[in-house]
């Protein structure tokens, strides 16, 4: 009799299969950057996340360490009324913690609800909030955002959901629009959002934190190859792709590729299915946005979600907007 774990790794597979053989079959080819993060993808991330050029982490950081009273006089939460503080893609929750230990010290009663897709991540999480702050209330969950939100609709206490990191810019437009309409769906009149968004800046700035000097977000990008090599049989030849980052202020779009130095085939055997690569032909990896208010208030359009604080870092590199819904 299989266990819920077999089951569950079983239908990821399958998943990661169907998502690989869609991609690589596209015009363009693309693979979903949701499957960055194996374990040693969330190993590659946090060392990302600590490289000089990669501003994001440290700008949040920033506003979560330096304006943590003004965050919480901000979200305007009754301390009597117990609630659920949600994070999606919670990762090591190395920013939240800080938010965690103020509230706990000023008495809030709370529930932290940690949602992540990787497990990998979610368990360090669980066993490092456990050990800082074992009086916290603690339920992970592991998942993926669009495939959580019914689950949130069900919580019946107050919510604040956390959704840091700019993770909606990994989200296309129409994509982050839809997704703020089904949040929007599931939450309740004077519920909370916050959302970390990355903000608009010039190249120089931007392009070096998809592109770091040794070399990490190369590995991380060239992992996803190692990863499809690992668990589906595939051919993937490491060296002969380059990651290839790029950036347009004007739009403040970035997005991420895998270049094919050569031509060549490769053979992913748990599909018994091979792809061609062209010179130069370009697997589309990952979008990281960047936004302004205008950009926000347009990917709110049809919610009742709306602005109430804006928070930015020292450097005005990153802002942790308040989202209040204003109506059910």
């Amino acid at each position: 009799m299989q266990t819920t774990k077999t089951k569950n790794t079983s239908t990821e597979n399958m998943l990661f299969l169907k998502d690989v053989e869609k991609g690589l079959s596209a015009k363009q080819k693309y693979l979903p950057s949701k499957y960055f993060y194996d374990e040693k993808g969330d190993a590659l991330f946090i060392q990302i996340m600590n490289m000089p050029e990669y501003y994001l982490t440290n700008a949040e950081l920033d506003i979560f360490k330096n304006q943590t009273d003004e965050l919480i006089t901000a979200l305007d939460l009754p301390i009597e009324q117990e609630f659920d503080l949600i994070e999606l893609g919670a990762g090591d929750g190395t920013k939240t913690k800080n938010l965690l230990k103020a509230l706990n010290s000023k008495g809030f009663k709370f529930t932290f609800i940690p949602i992540d897709i990787s497990q990998n991540a979610l368990n360090n999480l669980e066993n490092s909030v456990k050990e800082e702050l074992p009086e916290v209330k603690l339920t992970p969950k592991q998942g993926h955002y669009f495939n959580v939100l019914n689950e949130i609709k069900l919580f019946h206490k107050p919510k604040v959901v956390l959704f840091l990191g700019s993770n909606i810019g990994n989200l296309e437009d129409n994509q982050a629009i839809d997704f703020m309409t089904q949040l929007n769906a599931v939450l309740e009149k004077n519920d909370k959002v916050v959302l970390g968004v990355d903000l608009i800046k010039p190249t120089h700035i931007v392009l070096p934190a998809y592109n770091d000097s040794q070399g990490i977000t190369k590995q991380f990008n060239l992992n996803l190859l190692q990863r499809i090599n690992k668990e589906l049989g595939g051919s993937f030849i490491l060296e002969n792709f380059e990651h290839l980052p790029e950036y347009d202020e004007n739009t403040g779009i970035a997005k991420s590729y895998l270049v094919s130095k050569i031509d060549q085939t490769v053979l992913i055997k748990a599909l018994d299915k091979t792809f061609h690569f062209n010179e130069g032909e370009k697997i589309y990896t990952e979008t990281s946005r960047k936004y302004n208010s205008t950009i926000l208030k347009q990917i709110l359009d049809n919610t009742q979600l709306e602005i109430s604080h804006k928070l930015t870092d020292s450097k005005n590199y990153f802002a942790d907007y308040i989202l209040n819904k204003t109506s059910d």
